[in-house]
């Protein structure tokens, strides 16, 4: 099917965005649920407290695992089969883990966390899928509204911890089997939306007005898309480091602030206000990244990272203070997130942003999922303090990485 670049645009987008938002929040019950539960699964399920937190690790290698299939499956044949089947997959695996629970399987239980990842590549690889047939005025916008429903999903997947006590009733299982059958439910609801409603796929008529196909463009080939292209470079330098900080100190904050004395209802609401700081001011980050320019919210992601590491340090032992850095994190990393996948879509040509996104997704997961482990290490080792100045660090070498290979960039094209 054939759209005209113009005003016929405007109606599909408008719908992709409204069933992206929907299919977020449907399924961000099994990931909000997940994430919520996991170390409490992780610990009752192995015994012992040193296993408490491999599901949530779990899920994010998970994501890591399923991004670059999926990317490769978008660029086949479209948004549409690539992102029902990863939920179908987030789905079934949901089930899994409900089945392991009410039996007290450990193994089977982390089998289908690692399924449940594959959800969280599905909310990754949404946003993308809303700048498809976006303007380029616009794109950031449309991105970010999609990026804020997952604060919906964050929000009403812990919730429906006790109505899920309420299922799992239904069908004799364990209380803590239940909230994951409500995420099944969410996750297939999610694929039924997508399956349903995504037609037009937006990445197909892009690639049709492009002058492209659906010929499967290899996953190599969007890792060279992002290589030779400076923009692009930064775009995934941005997302990957601002991911890297943000999972390292968030992972160790509240660890750090209950060895400080903080009661677990003030861990549990710096949490939620660190969730409130990555997704509430998302549509204004993406109305930033259109109207002041991708690298210049990069840039001031980067630097409100910095100032939560700092403030981290300095205020180490005060509990308002680390609640105030935890904020500030989410901030920084709304900014830089939204603004550098802005930019990498921007950067890279139609037939090979599919693979593209799914390199930039995986690579994010995976540093997450590195950081995670490498703070503990950190903080075993040297303290929190050490934490949070090196993540810091990161920040500020991004940043001067970003500025320095567009200098670059700007040089090579006015010499040639």
């Amino acid at each position: 099917m054939k759209i005209d670049v113009a005003s016929d645009r405007l109606a599909p987008q408008r719908r992709t965005i409204v069933l992206l938002c929907v299919a977020q929040v449907l399924a961000g019950l099994s990931m909000g649920g997940a994430l919520a539960l996991g170390a409490i699964l992780g610990e009752e399920l192995s015994g012992t407290d040193s296993l408490a937190g491999l599901p949530t690790t779990v899920v994010t290698l998970g994501a890591a695992a399923a991004g670059l299939p999926l990317a490769s499956l978008a660029a086949g044949r479209g948004r549409r089969p690539a992102l029902t089947t990863g939920l179908l997959i987030a789905g079934f695996g949901t089930l899994i883990v409900a089945v392991a629970v009410d039996r007290g399987w450990f193994a089977l239980m982390l089998v289908g966390m690692a399924a449940v990842g594959s959800g969280s590549a599905v909310s990754l690889q949404a946003r993308f899928a809303a700048t498809d047939l976006s303007s380029a005025a616009t794109r950031g916008r449309d991105l970010s509204l999609v990026v804020w429903t997952t604060m919906v999903g964050a929000v009403i997947g812990p919730a429906v911890v006790p109505l899920g006590a309420t299922v799992a009733g239904w069908f004799a299982m364990a209380d803590l089997s239940g909230p994951f059958l409500v995420g099944a439910a969410g996750c297939f609801g999610a694929a039924a939306v997508l399956f349903v409603g995504l037609r037009p796929d937006p990445l197909v008529v892009a690639l049709g007005e492009a002058g492209g196909s659906r010929t499967k463009v290899s996953l190599a080939e969007g890792f060279s898309a992002i290589v030779h292209s400076p923009p692009a470079r930064a775009a995934m330098a941005a997302v990957v480091s601002a991911h890297a900080v943000m999972v390292g100190v968030m992972a160790l904050t509240p660890v750090h602030m209950h060895h400080g004395g903080a009661s677990v209802t003030l861990v549990g609401l710096s949490i939620s206000a660190h969730i409130a700081g990555m997704y509430a001011l998302a549509p204004v980050m993406g109305l930033l990244a259109d109207r002041a320019g991708r690298i210049p919210v990069i840039l001031g992601g980067q630097a409100v990272l910095v100032v939560s590491c700092v403030i981290g340090f300095v205020f180490a032992e005060s509990q308002t203070g680390l609640v105030v850095a935890l904020v500030l994190l989410g901030v920084g990393w709304s900014a830089s997130t939204v603004a550098a996948s802005t930019l990498l879509t921007d950067s890279v040509d139609t037939a090979r942003r599919a693979p593209a996104q799914g390199v930039s997704d995986t690579s994010m997961s995976l540093a997450g999922a590195a950081a995670g482990a490498v703070a503990g290490i950190v903080v075993g080792t040297f303290g929190y303090a050490a934490l949070v100045l090196g993540a810091a660090v990161v920040a500020v070498v991004t940043a001067a990485y970003v500025v320095l290979d567009g200098v670059r960039d700007r040089r090579r094209t006015a010499m040639a």
